[in-house]
């Protein structure tokens, strides 16, 4: 072959036919794959899921705004999160970092309206985020709104007051903690460094009240908005300090340290050692450890700077910068400056501000009151600022406001276009309190020759504001008050302190005062009487107003009444406080007030609260004598279930230690509860109603109230179960105190006088008295005491009357199942203490004159009595009387078929009684 063919061979096209597919080379790479989806649904959710506003945008949209060069693009922005933040709150949480961050950057935007929007978003979000929620976050507004109060524009510096207002409002605790920046940033508000030579010689910086014309508002102006902001301040650190005690008498806030836990110690389990009582050689709510190492506090590890208004150097420090501007603040303001005519008569802008600079020093004076070196400090504080104080402050004490009043026609005032008159508000009245609290924290008795002057004035000045009838408020009475006890602790003579009492007094005795006055002046005289009963121990010279207002204050709680529970609590504390102190005075006010106070229907006693009842029950161990009329009242105060069982149990083992029978070695009171109105107490007590009710009773007849038997002649009056279960529990304590009284016999005898007197005759009598007269005569009853034969007669009719109410109970009567084992135990006693009774109650069983629907209940009766191991001897003895009264049965149901009930009759009586078993035996009954 030739080249050109065998070339050929080599290179043989392929050809394809039509209709097939075109092999795979044999080095044709293979470019298939497989995919598989990869869910991940919270990374891979769209921006349409978050919940949008109207305009819809949502929350991402919002934020990325903020950041716009537009401001009406960011007010908008804000306006929308709000929007969208009010419908969907969840969102909050998600992205609260976020939030945040940008709204406290906009604190310092150039543009007014973005800064308003701003503060409305913040105050929006103030009421939906907790404190611990924004806590992490808090720096970070912290710095945005230091820097928005030390920033150069003035409209970005007036509304950081705005910012830090709803701060102040929602996060108090959390912007306290950063006072050390924010305290500088209030001073540079208002003044400035002054530029001198000592700046140079490094020596204390100076600084001097600033002025800036081109703010929209006065330079006096713009000062009193700093100024009340600073005092709110101050007043959060003061609140958040728990050390500092107040000179007034505000009400004591919640806190743990507060609450008192008294120790319940009951004197019974204490006496067979079953109950051990802690003593601590130091007393008061928490034990104090006698050591010379003292703990060094968590604030005293922190850096000085961190530590804020906690330390006393920088306490210090703050106070010699902030001092002298409010001084030159109150220069400006006070009347000196103003027109002649106007005396020491005030403005209201200027009164404001006044008060202001007042509050501010009121709260710096709190703060070194926390201190461990408190008298140096206030030694300090006089030494620094007394006598500027005097010449300042005290110049034209004490001032008084001015009403600014335009007038359309001429008049005297010649052309001017406003006059002045006087104001007969009391606005004024805390300006003069609070600066009358500052200069007194500057006196001692020590000093009290050198500033009589002014103290003085001060004197005269709270006298007459006590005395002139003005209605005061809470805030004004207790900075009054507290200016009051620091005037009695510089001067303690009564030539100096009567006076102060008595006006005190005078206020006290207005009508319609508010209840929180009422509670600073009741803590106020209080406080005065136990301070003077402590002095009094070596000196006996009291006040007489502190004893008339004693005297009063039982007629007082008498009065009060339901009306304001809690005022009468108060009352009940101070009485009680002087009653064991043994103040005569008040003793013989709550002597002749005891009546009313304890009266069972309208009295004090069954209006208050437990808690309340328990302080009016331990005053009865005070009263000087318990007359007759008085324990009736008391008995019946126990008996009506208007206070609790424990209580009324507690109020008769208080008569017990009153009464003869205590057994007492000594005599301790003469002749406090005569014995026979003791006795008649406890008798009226165990019967429960009284003899107008027993009487109202006997006019009941059928069901459901009275359960009625043909046998005996006593009807019982089924009582409800409270009554009952209360009636129950007293009877126990009754019975209690009648078991203590030495002569046994005597005692029985009087009660079997009582019962045979008032209740021997009645035809109803309530169920629960008639146990209680078993029950009190199973307690009583010994050897020497003899019964009756009426009182016999009257126990065995009871008895069967509650056998036979106790055995026709229904099932379903769950009310009265509940009296069962309290009535059947004190039947079955009394019959088994008492022979002649069981026999009595036998002879009464006389068939022939009941229906004969009773029958199987006496069968019953007879069957469980013939059971019982107690009384299985005196059954034996009374066996003639059972076998008559089954012949009896036997007689009536003759020719009838013999039912379930007799043929187990029949078998109890020969089992138990017919062969004469001996000795009690083990079985009891079951029903």
């Amino acid at each position: 072959m030739t080249k050109k063919r065998k070339r050929q061979e080599d290179f043989q096209k392929v050809k394809l036919k039509v209709g097939k597919k075109k092999p795979k080379l044999e080095n044709a790479t293979d470019t298939t794959f497989k995919t598989k989806a990869i869910h991940i649904p919270e990374q891979l959710k769209e921006d349409g899921v978050l919940p949008t506003q109207n305009r819809k945008l949502n929350i991402k949209d919002l934020l990325s705004q903020m950041h716009h060069y537009s401001p009406g693009v960011k007010h908008n922005a804000l306006t929308g999160l709000k929007d969208l933040l009010s419908q969907y709150p969840f969102v909050i949480d998600a992205h609260l970092s976020n939030i945040i961050s940008e709204v406290a950057a906009v604190f310092t935007d150039k543009d007014s309206g973005v800064r308003g929007a701003a503060v409305h978003l913040l105050q929006f979000l103030a009421s939906k985020i907790r404190a611990e929620q924004i806590a992490p976050f808090f720096p970070l507004v912290s710095a945005h709104l230091s820097s928005a109060m030390t920033h150069i524009s003035e409209g970005i510096q007036e509304d950081s007051l705005k910012v830090l207002d709803v701060l102040l409002e929602a996060y108090p605790a959390l912007l306290t903690d950063r006072s050390s920046i924010l305290l500088k940033n209030f001073v540079e508000l208002i003044s400035h460094q002054q530029l001198s030579k000592r700046l140079k010689s490094r020596e204390k910086l100076s600084w001097m009240l600033s002025v800036n014309p081109s703010r929209r508002v006065t330079s006096q102006q713009w000062r009193l908005n700093v100024l009340t902001r600073l005092k709110k301040f101050l007043q959060a650190v003061v609140d958040g300090s728990s050390e500092i005690e107040d000179e007034g008498l505000q009400e004591q806030k919640d806190s743990p340290h507060s609450v008192r836990n008294p120790i319940c110690v009951s004197w019974k389990l204490h006496a067979n050692n079953q109950q051990h009582i802690q003593l601590f050689e130091n007393g008061g709510l928490r034990p104090k450890i006698n050591s010379s190492f003292r703990l060094r506090s968590v604030a005293s590890v922190m850096d000085s700077a961190e530590k804020g208004l906690s330390s006393a150097e920088n306490l210090k420090g703050f106070i010699e910068i902030i001092i002298p501007l409010l001084i030159e603040c109150w220069i400006e303001a006070s009347p000196a400056q103003s027109a002649p005519v106007l005396g020491n008569l005030l403005e209201s802008e200027s009164q404001h501000l006044m008060q202001q600079v007042l509050s501010i020093i009121h709260l710096l004076w709190k703060l070194t009151k926390r201190h461990d070196e408190t008298y140096k400090m206030e030694l300090w504080l006089r030494m620094n600022y007394l006598v500027d104080f005097k010449h300042h402050f005290m110049r034209h004490f004490p001032y008084s406001l001015q009403e600014t009043v335009k007038h359309k026609k001429k008049d005297s005032c010649k052309g001017n276009k406003y006059c002045m008159t006087s104001s007969n508000s009391v606005d004024h009245l805390l300006l003069n309190l609070t600066l009358c609290d500052i200069m007194v924290s500057l006196a001692s008795t020590s000093t009290l020759q050198m500033d009589s002057g002014w103290l003085d004035m001060i004197r005269k000045y709270v006298t007459d504001t006590l005395q002139d009838g003005s209605k005061l408020n809470s805030k004004q009475v207790n900075r009054l008050l507290g200016v009051t006890w620091r005037l009695m602790q510089i001067q303690q003579n009564k030539v100096a302190t009567e006076p102060l009492i008595k006006a005190v007094y005078t206020l006290y005795q207005q009508r319609n005062l508010l209840f929180p006055v009422r509670t600073l002046l009741l803590k106020f005289f209080s406080r005065v009487y136990q301070k003077e009963d402590l002095r009094t121990q070596r000196i006996r010279s009291r006040s007489k107003v502190l004893s008339r207002w004693l005297a009063g204050l039982p007629q007082q709680l008498a009065l009060l009444g339901l009306r304001n529970p809690e005022l009468s609590n108060q009352l009940i504390d101070i009485i009680h406080s002087a009653a064991s102190r043994s103040n005569k005075e008040l003793l013989q006010s709550l002597q002749a007030t005891a009546a009313r106070i304890y009266d069972p229907l309208e009295g004090t006693l069954v209006l208050l609260p437990a808690e309340a009842q328990r302080r009016l029950v331990q005053l009865v161990y005070f009263l000087p004598c318990l007359p007759a009329s008085l324990l009736a009242c008391l008995s019946r105060c126990c008996i009506m279930g208007r206070m609790s069982s424990e209580l009324a149990a507690t109020l008769i083992g208080i008569l017990r230690m009153r009464s003869s029978f205590a057994g007492w070695k000594c005599q301790v009171q003469d002749n406090s509860v005569n014995d026979v109105d003791y006795f008649s107490f406890l008798f009226s007590t165990l019967i429960g109603f009284s003899r107008e009710e027993l009487t109202s009773l006997q006019g009941i007849r059928g069901k459901p109230h009275i359960s009625q038997t043909q046998l005996s002649p006593v009807r019982l009056y089924l009582t409800d179960l409270d009554q009952f279960l209360h009636h129950w529990a007293v009877t126990e304590v009754i019975c209690h105190s009648l078991s203590t009284i030495p002569s046994q016999s005597q005692c029985f005898d009087i009660l079997q006088t009582g019962i045979c007197k008032y209740l021997v005759g009645l035809v109803v009598i309530p169920d629960s008295t008639a146990g209680s007269v078993l029950c009190a005569i199973n307690k009583l009853l010994d050897q020497a005491c003899i019964l009756s034969e009426t009182l016999h007669k009257f126990l065995a009719s009871c008895c069967y009357s509650l056998l036979y109410f106790l055995l026709t109970l229904d099932k379903e009567d769950a009310e009265h199942l509940r009296k069962r084992d309290m009535l059947w135990g004190s039947c079955i006693s009394a019959l088994a203490l008492l022979p002649r009774l069981l026999r009595l109650m036998l002879q009464s069983l006389q068939v022939s004159r009941i229906c004969r629907e009773e029958l199987p209940v006496v069968a019953q009766l007879l069957r469980l009595l013939m059971q019982h191991g107690q009384l299985r001897s005196h059954m034996i003895t009374n066996e003639f009387l059972v076998q008559q009264i089954i012949k009896d049965i036997m007689t009536l149901k003759s020719g009838e078929v013999q039912e379930q009930w007799l043929t187990d009759l029949h078998y109890c009586f020969n089992i138990y009684l017919a062969s004469h078993p001996q000795g009690p035996g083990p079985m009891n009954a079951v029903y």
